[in-house]
């Protein structure tokens, strides 16, 4: 696949709002993970589904280096699980778009992605990752007696965080590409 200049340029910026994003990590997962769904989503249907996959294994990474992370710090396996639910959420959106046609497909594949990515990394990280490596946090942890309660957060977090997230971010991505794809088409012409 050849990739123009434009392209790339536009990969950027957006792996560069990603990475913004995710100063706001501390502050809120309902801030950053929207963001970085809308981000993947938007790449996919805007550029196609290289760009999308290739934020999809960046942003995992940047989000560890600028807010950090006790449970990755100490179950590396979670980067490549991360990683896997992201490519899950552009390949299904760019399935959806590209592969189906129905009326509703964008619409319906932003739903089917979110729901698919949240499953995915609820089975693999909080059934199984968890479970095997759990206990390596606890040396991460100023207060090891907290790993109970840092495992709790981390299932919620990886699952039912990542259903919502996933979907509020869809909501916004389907609201940008409303307007987007007709500028995209009108300058292409």
């Amino acid at each position: 696949m050849k990739l123009t200049t434009r392209q790339l340029a536009q990969s950027a910026l957006l792996l560069a709002i990603c990475i913004i994003s995710q100063y706001f990590k501390n502050f809120s997962v309902y801030i950053t993970g929207p963001i970085v769904n809308t981000v993947i989503i938007i790449a996919v249907l805007s550029i196609g589904l290289w760009s999308g996959l290739m934020i999809s294994l960046i942003a995992p990474v940047t989000a560890f280096f600028l807010a950090g992370s006790p449970i990755m710090a100490a179950i590396p396996l979670m980067f490549p699980a991360i990683m896997a639910g992201n490519a899950v959420l552009a390949v299904t959106v760019w399935y959806f778009q590209n592969k189906l046609n129905f009326r509703y497909r964008l619409p319906a594949g932003l739903i089917a992605a979110s729901i698919l990515k949240a499953a995915f990394m609820g089975i693999v990280i909080v059934l199984i990752i968890l479970p095997l490596f759990g206990d390596n946090i606890a040396s991460k942890l100023p207060k090891p007696e907290a790993l109970p309660m840092v495992l709790e957060t981390a299932k919620v977090t990886f699952s039912f965080t990542q259903l919502v997230t996933a979907l509020t971010g869809s909501a916004l991505a389907y609201l940008i590409w409303l307007p987007l794809q007709k500028y995209i088409k009108r300058s292409i012409e």
